[in-house]
């Protein structure tokens, strides 16, 4: 290990966090309606004024999360609280059982209705994450409310309010896709961190969500984790989204893994269950690792085919932000816990 060199990369790394935070503290917040905008070029100027509802979430959670890490800002607390107003007063289909919209305008009337809970996801984790900096246990109710709908929702246990039902047609098609129970895991370690009075509830579906990505979609036949499967797991290998292999999402998949494997170590569970979770969690690294990066120009692509067709999606071979960020935080999450220096050098390839 290069102790001189990471201490290096951390300080670049700490750089871009404050010119990010900055930059949208500066040029991203609506001063007038409230929340975030989303379309911004490099200058800060917006060039669309219509609003992602996922950001309003995650800018609320981003900036309550700083404060819970760095230290409470006056600036940050009131952009969390602009974001999450705005999510509160305009971004719930109260017709349609308070499912969140997708998208709407910059003044908060509704555009995008979509069927995946995300929105939902990224509104629980914002209110959980603010309750846990400020103690505001409207924002903790709130939180978990929408972890209970997303919990039913992705278990099928009600029916969705929103009348859209599923992608494609069930009688000719049934899957089940890794977003959900990934995401959810990831939720799931945001309450249980920020609630730790209803742990036991947030322990159960963490499991829940383990099993199903294990039996599911982790297939040591193909060695590669798959997007989207049968009801049962089948394999469908003679359609273009049943083979479809998302490097970032198996690498983000790893790290929520690894963190609650870390988790059931640090709090008396199983150590044997605990090193095996975490274990699978490494192998799918290292598969999407192989498969995903571009050995000639370097990078992780968006999307293969595990057997080698090519990708129906036309971005498939883009380099995006989002991906590199996952490898970079899962690479080091595995060198940390193990000491095994191939997984340093795929951080320093990752920061090259």
């Amino acid at each position: 290990m290069d102790k001189d060199s990471l201490l290096a990369t951390r300080e670049w790394v700490r750089k871009e966090l404050d010119a990010c935070v900055e930059f949208w503290l500066k040029n991203g917040m609506d001063k007038k309606h409230g929340g975030v905008y989303t379309c911004l070029d490099r200058s800060g100027r917006i060039y669309s004024t219509d609003k992602s509802v996922w950001m309003q979430g995650r800018c609320a959670w981003t900036f309550s999360y700083l404060c819970s890490v760095y230290g409470k800002k006056p600036e940050w607390l009131e952009a969390a609280k602009s974001c999450l107003d705005f999510l509160e007063n305009h971004c719930i289909n109260h017709r349609a059982g308070n499912r969140l919209y997708f998208q709407v305008t910059e003044d908060g009337r509704p555009l995008r209705q979509r069927r995946y809970c995300f929105s939902e996801g990224f509104y629980a984790i914002a209110n959980a994450e603010y309750y846990g900096v400020t103690g505001d246990k409207v924002h903790l109710e709130r939180a978990r409310r929408a972890y209970k709908m997303i919990y039913q929702l992705n278990n099928g246990l009600v029916a969705d309010p929103t009348g859209m039902g599923p992608k494609v047609e069930p009688e000719t098609r049934q899957g089940r896709g890794l977003g959900e129970p990934m995401i959810f895991l990831n939720i799931t370690s945001v309450m249980r961190r920020t609630d730790p009075d209803n742990a036991a509830e947030y322990n159960k579906h963490a499991s829940e969500c383990v099993e199903t990505i294990f039996k599911y979609h982790m297939r040591e036949d193909l060695k590669c984790t798959l997007e989207t499967v049968g009801k049962d797991g089948e394999f469908w290998k003679d359609v273009t989204a049943g083979r479809v292999v998302n490097p970032g999402h198996d690498i983000e998949c790893s790290w929520f893994l690894m963190e609650y494997a870390n988790h059931l170590a640090s709090t008396g569970g199983k150590p044997e269950e605990a090193r095996e979770i975490h274990q699978r969690a490494i192998t799918i690294f290292d598969w999407a690792a192989k498969g995903g990066w571009d050995n000639e120009y370097e990078g992780l692509l968006y999307f293969t085919d595990c057997l080698g067709n090519p990708p129906e999606a036309y971005e498939h071979d883009m380099k995006l932000w989002w991906p590199h960020n996952e490898m970079l935080i899962a690479s080091l999450m595995i060198y940390r816990d193990t000491g095994n220096e191939v997984y340093l050098d795929w951080f320093n390839r990752l920061v090259d």
